[in-house]
């Protein structure tokens, strides 16, 4: 078969039917439901930017899906291109009725949940990268398939964007360290059996999360997190804002989310936000 990668219409790559929409809105907006509305575009600049342009009149649940994204984006403003239709690429709009103060849960809470939807769906392991990569296990090298970016919109908003790579052969991964579930040799690579999935395990997350006020230990998602965390345990450099570096060993999430990184003067340092590099014994 003969496959082509360009946007020539929606079936220029057999191996990569578009999604499903109608099935999709039957499966997964519901009346009691926490999506309120699905909508899948063919191509797009950013669905997060688009999401939070919007986000002052859509309700929460809101959800963009685009086939494909010619200006993702990942954190540290990084660039995130794939082929049409070989990933899901998505943002939905949380309007969460917690204290503001846990609201840098979001991501963390997207990662457990796309991490178990995808396994569930996929068949495929999967592990969470502090703070906001999903891993999978190419060859047995880890690699990186999945990214999530959190932003702030407007008083009560946040736009999550969620991108994962499926169906990225080899020759199309935009850098080395790139995965895909493919790659993974997951059992399923139906984009719209793990959307579904994805957005499930979401919705259940979140409805859990919000019940008990964002507290992240009584709802269990501290606990989920640290369970699924490849960063824990392992010694790593952190690029830490003001071009400061910290190394040491990625020991505890705390409360906040934040990873607790014992360094090499006994102490320990709580990182908030920075670049997190897995660093190798022979590093």
């Amino acid at each position: 078969m003969t496959s082509s990668h360009g946007s020539g219409g929606p079936w220029s790559d057999l191996d990569r039917p578009p999604l499903n929409v109608p099935a999709l809105r039957r499966a997964l907006l519901h009346p009691d439901g926490l999506w309120t509305s699905l909508d899948v575009v063919t191509t797009t600049g950013s669905t997060n930017s688009d999401l939070a342009a919007r986000a002052g009149v859509l309700p929460e649940g809101a959800v963009l899906i685009a086939e494909e994204q010619t200006a993702g984006r990942g954190r540290l403003d990084r660039n995130w291109v794939a082929p049409a239709r070989s990933g899901l690429f998505l943002s939905v709009l949380f309007k969460p009725a917690v204290p503001v103060h846990r609201w840098g849960w979001l991501p963390l809470l997207t990662g457990v949940a796309a991490a178990t939807g995808l396994a569930k769906a996929g068949g495929v392991d999967m592990s969470l990268k502090w703070p906001n990569d999903l891993l999978v296990s190419v060859g047995g090298e880890e690699r990186k398939a999945g990214g999530i970016l959190a932003e702030r919109s407007g008083e009560d908003g946040v736009v999550v964007g969620l991108g994962i790579n499926v169906t990225l052969r080899d020759d199309e991964l935009p850098v080395p360290a790139a995965g895909s579930l493919l790659l993974a040799n997951a059992v399923s690579t139906d984009r719209d059996t793990l959307l579904r999935s994805v957005l499930r395990s979401m919705e259940q997350w979140y409805r859990d999360w919000v019940r008990e006020e964002g507290d992240p230990e009584l709802c269990g998602l501290q606990a989920a997190y640290a369970a699924g965390c490849a960063t824990l345990g392992r010694r790593v450099r952190a690029e830490l804002p003001g071009e400061r570096m910290l190394e040491g060993e990625a020991v505890a999430l705390d409360g906040d989310g934040r990873l607790v990184v014992a360094t090499e003067g006994g102490g320990t340092e709580a990182v908030s936000a920075g670049d997190i590099v897995h660093v190798r014994a022979d590093d």
